[in-house]
């Protein structure tokens, strides 16, 4: 499918009645897409190429409204998740998410870890329509929005066995620490890394075998390393930046590390967290874009990544917040800039998801069935990011967003997501 901004609209939903909204711009071969407050304005190649990929956020949130997500998971009350989220979800131009959050250490971790993992199976059961987990290499194919189900530690692994244990639950990827000590390794707040425990490679081993995703995106710097040197599998870490640019937090990756994720065939993915962005109170989309450059030159375009570390929602936590870079059309502006950098569209494809969809092709099992479509779903698009369709040459009014409430304690502890 081509973008043809020049005489058509390009709405963003398939039903207008879902709130977003794109329309043409006759100059320059660029068009807008749907942003929070107003449209946003890219080139047509952009538009391309995020229609031709399956994006993939290596740490991607449906959502940071902690009880709408519980809301969704539990099946209770009238805010299901329906068509229009699913709609807004694919209006981000991402296929597959990958939900990882930290759900606490200390005795509470495996329960905490349960209650997600169970919130998770409810509602890809629930909602097969729009929702397909990732289990399998053979789940890695567009369609429904794909749901990879992760962890940011592994204090829940307190013996071999439990690797076997929650991988049977539905996990796939797993950080090997948080920011602080725990019983595979240190964290990178740890100012003493003793690097990877005997514990944490037995883990990294059975991680493996089981094709369990091992993440090293919050390890300190020789865990990291030790990490991938005893993992058999590529390592990703999902949610990082260049610590090259960034030289004060600890969150960011060193060049030593880009390399040598890189040269075991893993791949780095990308942030939004501005305090990972830029130590400057007033991080940009620019420096961002600096971060994706320093990586591509350093290690290659076929290891760098989407992982924001964030959702897609109209309305985001400052934390998230970057001048000029809208949280609705981020993918399509990040796009557009890497390209207007000079990157090849073939590579730039790579980053947006084929490098992505390499490691975890790569990485998780190969056996279970082929996704099955129930015959009673409604038909929806095969091609990313759902709900892009043609319209008629007149500009259509977009209907905007209703801010969401802002998030609320239930019965269920709220995870952290990330430091920010």
């Amino acid at each position: 499918m081509r973008a043809a901004c020049s005489r058509r609209a390009v709405l963003r939903a398939a039903a207008l009645g879902c709130g977003i909204a794109a329309a043409p711009n006759l100059a320059f071969g660029r068009c807008e897409v749907a942003g929070s407050l107003e449209p946003v304005m890219v080139s047509t190649r952009a538009v391309d190429l995020v229609l031709e990929n399956a994006v993939v956020d290596l740490l991607g949130l449906l959502t940071l409204d902690w009880k709408k997500l519980f809301g969704w998971q539990d099946g209770r009350g009238t805010a299901l998740f329906g068509r229009c989220d699913y709609e807004a979800l694919s209006a981000s131009g991402v296929r597959f998410f990958v939900p990882a959050v930290e759900a606490g250490g200390g005795a509470n971790a495996r329960r905490q870890v349960s209650a997600w993992l169970d919130g998770w199976q409810e509602l890809v059961r629930r909602d097969s329509c729009f929702l397909r987990p990732i289990e399998s290499a053979r789940d890695l194919v567009p369609g429904r929005i794909g749901v990879l189900v992760g962890f940011q530690n592994s204090t829940h692994f307190e013996e071999v066995n439990d690797v076997d244990e929650f991988f049977r639950r539905g996990q796939r990827l797993s950080q090997l620490t948080y920011n602080a000590r725990n019983a595979l390794g240190s964290g990178c707040r740890v100012s003493d890394d003793l690097g990877l425990t005997p514990f944490g490679a037995e883990v990294v081993g059975r991680m493996n075998e089981l094709g369990m995703a091992v993440d090293v995106s919050h390890c300190g710097h020789r865990t990291t390393l030790e990490a991938i040197d005893a993992s058999r599998e590529p390592v990703l870490a999902t949610h990082t930046n260049c610590r090259a640019l960034n030289p004060g937090q600890p969150r960011c990756k060193s060049d030593e590390e880009l390399r040598a994720i890189a040269r075991r065939g893993g791949v780095v993915g990308m942030t939004v967290v501005r305090a990972f962005v830029s130590a400057r109170g007033r991080a940009s989309k620019d420096d961002l874009l600096d971060h994706f450059d320093h990586a591509i030159r350093l290690v290659g375009p076929g290891h760098v990544a989407l992982g924001t570390d964030a959702d897609y929602q109209p309305v985001t936590r400052l934390a998230y917040s970057l001048v000029g870079l809208d949280p609705v059309a981020r993918v399509f502006q990040i796009t557009d800039g890497l390209l207007t950098r000079g990157h090849l569209p073939a590579d730039v494809g790579l980053v947006l998801g084929e490098n992505a969809l390499r490691v975890l092709g790569a990485v998780l099992p190969n056996g279970g069935r082929a996704p099955q479509r129930d015959p009673f779903c409604e038909l929806t698009p095969r091609r990313a990011p759902h709900g892009v369709v043609r319209a008629t040459p007149e500009r259509v009014s977009a209907q905007r967003w209703e801010r969401p409430s802002p998030s609320a304690r239930n019965s269920r502890r709220l995870p952290k997501q990330s430091e920010a």
